[in-house]
């Protein structure tokens, strides 16, 4: 089965819709709109995420309107959604670790008060196989919201968390600075 399937599974099951048109990064098909709480969105940027040589997910960007700007990004008051296409098997507790080092890297001092929320999302996550879909997107109002295979979801309401999210893949120390690169389109 194709790559393509999951994520548009994954996308009509959240109700975000995803027009024609996308395109392929590492044999993941990336849609070029999404729409968010029926606001549209647009691909940004989208890479490989790879560790130590390892593929690890295919990440995609989506903003209402495309910036190459992180700190314009991170400081608006605006939609946004990530998406993560799992390229192997990766358990739950590795993802969560992931996101708090990227909070420690990028949101110094802050980490205490997010690992509560965080612990929304670790109710909800549960270990990926490759070919699997993570969303994240934050609306302004609402909060930010995790979507895991099956439909499960997690809301973490407030702007705090959605910028130490966000902060997680174009922050200053991004988890992986040529993916950080290729979310921002360039």
């Amino acid at each position: 089965m194709s790559r393509t399937v999951p994520i548009l599974l994954l996308l009509a099951g959240l109700g975000l819709g995803a027009p024609a048109g996308a395109i392929e990064i590492a044999g993941v098909a990336v849609p070029e709109a999404l729409v968010v709480g029926g606001r549209p969105l647009q691909l940004n940027g989208a890479g490989l995420r790879t560790r130590l040589f390892v593929k690890v997910y295919v990440g995609a960007l989506y903003l209402e309107q495309r910036s190459g700007d992180a700190p314009a990004i991170l400081a608006a008051e605006a939609p946004w959604a990530v998406t993560l296409v799992f390229r192997r098997d990766v358990d739950h507790d590795r993802i969560l670790d992931a996101f708090v080092a990227a909070f420690e890297q990028n949101s110094p001092g802050q980490l205490e008060k997010l690992k509560p929320q965080l612990e929304l999302f670790h109710g909800v996550l549960r270990d990926l196989h490759a070919g699997e879909a993570l969303t994240i997107h934050y609306l302004p109002g609402a909060g930010t919201t995790l979507t895991v295979p099956g439909g499960a979801t997690a809301l973490v309401p407030g702007r705090p968390f959605a910028g130490a999210v966000l902060r997680s893949w174009i922050g200053e120390h991004p988890t992986d600075a040529s993916l950080k690169e290729a979310l921002l389109g360039r």
